[in-house]
């Protein structure tokens, strides 16, 4: 299997509709986790789930689907404050509403796009690839945050030990 998502010819048939929407593409002005956008963000979710769904035997085109808009939302979480609740559990019914703006939902993929916060809200998932997408997306954004910040330890522990 590829490691690089464009050269995967089946998962790139699943997602060929949606990656190049103007709602889609617009994800690339937010930042998501610091060091990523929210475009970036949600391709790696997606691919990386995508990935788990086939080696699980799961439905590998609505996990694509689903896990490259669990986010498709357009505001700035950190400063900006919505009625209805947290932004763990608005975003996911907001990020379902867009993506039902460019394309039908399945029951498998809203399900998965509205509980993919799960631990941080109530509802668990229906579908194991709403596990699949939740969990990728927890990892996803821990390496986010902590990858730049490996490489910089790294940088400073060596410079130590050759001093």
């Amino acid at each position: 299997m590829s490691k690089n998502w464009r050269e995967d010819e089946e998962y790139m048939s699943y997602i060929s509709d949606l990656i190049n929407t103007e709602e889609v593409q617009r994800l690339g002005e937010f930042k998501q986790h610091y060091h990523s956008t929210r475009l970036n963000h949600s391709i790696s979710v997606s691919y990386k789930s995508y990935l788990l769904a086939k080696k699980w035997h799961g439905n590998a085109r609505s996990t694509a689907r689903a896990g490259l808009l669990h986010d498709l939302f357009f505001y700035d979480w950190r400063s900006e404050k919505l009625d209805g609740g947290s932004h763990a559990y608005v975003h996911p019914r907001i990020a379902a509403k867009n993506a039902e703006k460019i394309t039908k939902l399945t029951d498998l993929e809203r399900d998965i796009i509205i509980k993919h916060m799960w631990l941080a809200t109530i509802a668990p998932p229906k579908y194991k690839e709403g596990y699949i997408v939740t969990f990728v997306d927890k990892y996803c954004a821990i390496q986010e945050v902590f990858s730049p910040m490996k490489n910089t330890i790294k940088q400073k522990w060596h410079k130590f030990l050759v001093s």
